[in-house]
């Protein structure tokens, strides 16, 4: 880590300690702030499957937001959700993909992502934004999320009319935010446990529901759809023990594939992992 990452994980460690031992509810709110900002916001080019598509924006929460729409007559619908500090663009090649096999290809930067609008997003926002894109642009027939978009379109489709014909692809989901928190109070080196009690304080607050709530273990035993849920042993972003508890649950409708040396990133992008994923569907 070099020096100026550094110091800014001080400063931003140091803020919090303030604001906490001030307030707890400030503490908590700017927490929730640094957990719900993205590392980085795409400024890249499009892809050019999504820039010859059909281009789409509605307004959520007041926020903008933008997608694609590729392959209008195609069978079959599915719709495409990236993950934390990401964008729909990332996956144009999957684009490509299923539209050879006549998909009708939806894909959307979630709030504060790509070319959306915002600055913050949580799991419900991205949620939410599932939902008004099946409103506005479904039905969908099939879902693939990486990451932070696999706990999302998890928490939406509790809400989403769907059935065991509907396909689900997680790939390296965020399957706990309870680990999630940890895991951004470790990076940012904070160990006072009233921060992190503020900070679940406040999602409670934002959401009505506990930290733990948020959770594809949770949710997925109201999920109906046929679910393949690939992840990588040395993943060090969303945690492979978490995915192993939903696997020793044995939901009948969710088949796993568990691989090696692909970590978070590279797991989307591998060649065998793309061709599970369209046998699949």
């Amino acid at each position: 880590m070099n020096v100026q990452k550094k110091l800014a994980i001080s400063y931003l460690k140091n803020k919090l300690t303030l604001l906490t031992h001030i307030s707890k509810r400030r503490g908590g709110k700017e927490a929730f702030r640094l957990f719900c900002t993205p590392l980085v916001k795409y400024k890249g080019k499009k892809a050019e499957i999504f820039n010859n598509g059909k281009q789409h924006e509605f307004v959520l929460g007041g926020k903008t937001i933008r997608g694609y729409e590729c392959n209008p007559g195609g069978d079959k619908t599915i719709l495409i959700l990236h993950g934390f500090s990401s964008t729909c663009h990332k996956f144009d090649k999957y684009a490509t993909a299923l539209i050879e096999k006549n998909y009708r290809v939806l894909a959307f930067d979630a709030p504060a992502h790509g070319f959306s609008d915002g600055k913050t997003i949580n799991a419900l926002e991205y949620s939410h934004m599932i939902q008004k894109v099946v409103e506005l642009y479904g039905p969908v027939d099939a879902y693939m999320g990486h990451s932070f978009g696999g706990i999302a379109v998890s928490l939406a489709l509790e809400h989403i009319p769907h059935n065991e014909n509907t396909k689900v692809i997680l790939i390296a989901p965020a399957t706990e935010t309870s680990s999630a928190v940890e895991g951004a109070l470790k990076f940012l080196n904070v160990t006072n446990p009233a921060i992190k009690k503020a900070l679940n304080d406040h999602i409670y607050n934002v959401g009505g529901q506990p930290t733990e709530w948020y959770s594809i273990r949770r949710a997925i035993k109201n999920i109906r759809a046929s679910v393949l849920w690939i992840h990588d042993h040395d993943d060090d972003v969303t945690p492979m023990a978490d995915a192993l508890k939903v696997k020793e649950d044995a939901n009948a409708n969710v088949a796993f594939i568990l691989t090696n040396g692909l970590g978070h990133q590279k797991i989307y992008k591998d060649a065998l992992v793309k061709k599970a994923i369209l046998d699949f569907l």
